[in-house]
């Protein structure tokens, strides 16, 4: 056997055998075309699944940083984002001049920010279904594009305004684009475009994250036995893996120079960090457990076929832990969450092998769906997508537009969350919309993830009567979290009223003191 995709014919013969076969028993004599017919729609039901969970919960978790900071940069014009990537961000440009144009068209609630990863994860359920199908058969597709659907990740990723499951879909894709490459065409534009759609789609797929271009390291064994085979495709795969080297060239150069700034807070691995990886790729280590299980089965599978799917599953973490012992480290497991599709497509393959009946292996998927249960409910609560350091936003927009009185200001003070201003601002209500006392320069003109404050903080109070303040932490005196020029400001002319705490942060509300009292200029 060999790594090359299956016909059509073969596939339509391996559907017919299905089921007319031990599976198809007392189906009365189907149709000699109709198990074709629906092995070639079997890809829906995947991808089906894939998208009610996706939309399960979906408004129920609060906006993370990293969704905040899509939020706000998407909210900037073209020319503003252009000048960002040049400070900070360059490797997710391509993400937010995606998310400008569709919350320029669909608005920027919870559904819509998160919609395009929706989309992502539902799409890749169906290229895991279509993709098993192509490398062992139709049950181990269906089988494949299910699991990977119930998995807890996939939910997770899809419910995150960030480029991840972008990169997921592209992935499975290129790993799609490249077995339909080596599989050849009999006319040479047929050929040529086919291997022009893989290198464009790792064009597409470095632009969203340059890390996911490790799939290329994985994808070369493939084009080495099929070149060793029929003496052709090596050179093909060279030049469009060099194309799209090519065409990521800018955003690599420029990313590498911001790497350091971006990622210093990212420790760098030991052994055991690298064991770690593996429950957070699933997002439970149940699934983690029962996902690699099924897929230690594969191995009794076609060789080539598992090869490639064991390096596109396991080498890009092992490259991520070797590159990070360098001067800055990028072992995230985010980064590496474009392996989970090869996951599936693994543990669909053992699945299949391993089971004689689709009732048989209908049962273990579903029972893969309830170790999953714990998770996916973990996944969905309100501040998942922050932990460890969890803020409620929209308790805090809360609280302000409850006592909100038009003319009050604010302070926003920034630490973990450092996007707290932001996330205040999204969820507050529109008509409240309190002036942030001491900013000089907002972060878009200041081309940076960062805003300006006043230099000389006392200059910037503008006399208004109430001044509400939000910190993280949950200290009483609220000023106490505030930088201290600004809390000497603050405390000079303004007296602390009242303070709520909720999760990761306190609000509280300062009130201008009565003129001539101890403190307030003017008095004696």
């Amino acid at each position: 056997m060999t790594i090359l995709v299956r016909s059509p014919e073969e596939e339509a013969g391996e559907a017919g055998e299905g089921a007319g076969g031990a599976e198809g028993a007392g189906s009365g004599g189907a149709a000699p075309g109709a198990p074709s017919r629906a092995a070639a729609v079997a890809w829906v039901w995947p991808a089906l699944t894939a998208l009610l969970l996706s939309f399960a919960g979906i408004d129920g978790t609060l906006l993370g940083t990293d969704e905040l900071v899509t939020w706000e940069v998407s909210r900037r014009s073209p020319q503003e984002i252009w000048a960002l990537l040049h400070h900070v961000d360059a490797v997710h440009g391509s993400y937010y001049f995606l998310m400008h144009g569709w919350t320029a068209v669909f608005g920027d609630s919870h559904l819509s920010l998160r919609m395009p990863t929706v989309l992502a994860v539902t799409a890749t359920a169906a290229l895991v279904t279509l993709t098993g199908r192509r490398l062992f058969g139709q049950r181990a597709g269906l089988c494949a594009g299910t699991l990977f659907a119930v998995l807890p990740a996939a939910s997770r990723f899809a419910q995150e305004a960030r480029s991840y499951a972008l990169v997921m879909l592209f992935a499975s894709l290129a790993t799609f684009l490249l077995l339909r490459a080596l599989d050849g065409s009999r006319r040479p534009w047929g050929r040529a475009a086919r291997w022009a759609a893989y290198g464009l789609c790792l064009a597409v797929l470095g632009l969203l994250h340059l890390i996911a271009l490790t799939i290329v390291l994985c994808h070369a064994p493939a084009a080495v036995l099929r070149a060793r085979r029929t003496g052709r495709g090596l050179w093909s795969f060279l030049l469009a893996g060099s194309a799209a080297a090519v065409c990521v060239l800018p955003v690599f150069l420029l990313g590498r120079s911001q790497a350091s700034r971006q990622l210093f807070w990212l420790p760098r691995p030991d052994a055991w960090g690298l064991a770690e990886i593996w429950p957070q790729l699933f997002a439970s280590a149940l699934c983690a457990g029962a996902v690699i299980a099924l897929a230690a089965l594969a191995w009794r599978e076609d060789r080539e076929n598992v090869l490639l799917c064991s390096a596109v599953a396991v080498l890009p973490p092992f490259v991520l832990w070797a590159a990070s012992h360098g001067e800055v480290s990028y072992f995230r497991y985010q980064y590496a969450l474009f392996t989970v599709p090869a996951w599936a497509l693994l543990a669909g393959a053992g699945l299949a092998g391993a089971t004689r009946s689709r009732r048989a292996a209908a049962a273990v998927l579903a029972v893969v769906a309830l170790l999953a249960l714990p998770d996916q409910r973990r996944v969905r609560s309100p501040f998942e997508h922050d932990v460890p350091h969890a803020a409620d936003y929209a308790g805090a927009a809360r609280t302000i537009e409850k006592y909100y009185r038009p003319g009050d200001a604010v302070v926003y003070v920034r630490g973990a969350p450092w996007m707290l201003d932001q996330g205040l601002r999204y969820y507050l209500k529109p008509g409240v919309d309190p002036r942030e006392v001491f900013l000089a320069r907002s972060a878009a003109d200041n081309e940076e993830l960062f805003p300006v404050y006043c230099r000389v903080p006392v200059r910037c109070l503008a006399g208004e009567s109430r001044i509400w303040v939000v910190v993280p932490g949950s200290d009483a005196d609220v000023l106490q979290a505030v930088p201290k020029e600004q809390a000497a400001a603050l405390r000079s002319r303004y007296t602390l009223f009242g303070t709520e705490s909720l999760s990761g942060l306190t609000v509280g509300l300062l009130e201008s003191k009565p003129a001539g009292a101890p403190g307030t200029p003017g008095a004696s």
